[in-house]
């Protein structure tokens, strides 16, 4: 049995709290590089540069975690950060939500989870009267994309990369 709980900013910042996100974590990055058009940094980096983003994300009292739980195990979350102020583009409203990471445990992937942790993201977002919302997609991960336009998703730009040597 999963247990789906909204988690805030100060019940994540903990040390400990925090870093029992890293495998999954490390589960997405993996999927990534499986996936993704690369090249990627190495996984050894990669759980420390996120977890700062996390700490900048949720030192916003507004931005909250979704945590799935089978017992006390994290099985999957979804991270969501908060923007004030409307965008100068898209009517997204006075405030609007990105959500940093979905993921799911890769035993678990397909089963449905994802849809839970975004139907828990999406009742916490109309609860505070949030009712636009961003997510990305890395290139070539063609499952997630297709499930984020089931959801309501579709794209609005297109991120481009280029690393100069220096």
């Amino acid at each position: 049995m999963v247990e789906v709980s909204v988690v805030r900013g100060d019940a994540l910042l903990g040390a400990a709290a925090l870093d029992e996100l890293s495998e999954l974590w490390l589960s997405l990055f993996d999927h990534h590089e499986a996936v993704g058009p690369g090249p990627v940094i190495g996984r050894d980096q990669s759980w420390s540069l996120r977890r700062v983003v996390y700490e900048q994300v949720l030192a916003d009292p507004d931005a909250f975690a979704v945590l799935a739980r089978a017992g006390s195990r994290i099985v999957g979350y979804a991270m969501v950060a908060m923007h004030r102020g409307a965008d100068d583009t898209w009517p997204t409203g006075d405030r609007y939500a990105e959500v940093e990471t979905l993921v799911v445990s890769p035993e678990l992937r397909g089963q449905g989870l994802g849809s839970t942790l975004l139907d828990a993201v999406d009742a916490e977002l109309h609860a505070m009267g949030v009712g636009a919302s961003f997510i990305a997609v890395m290139v070539g991960n063609d499952d997630a994309e297709r499930f984020y336009r089931r959801r309501g998703y579709h794209p609005v730009i297109t991120k481009l990369m280029r690393v100069i040597e220096q």
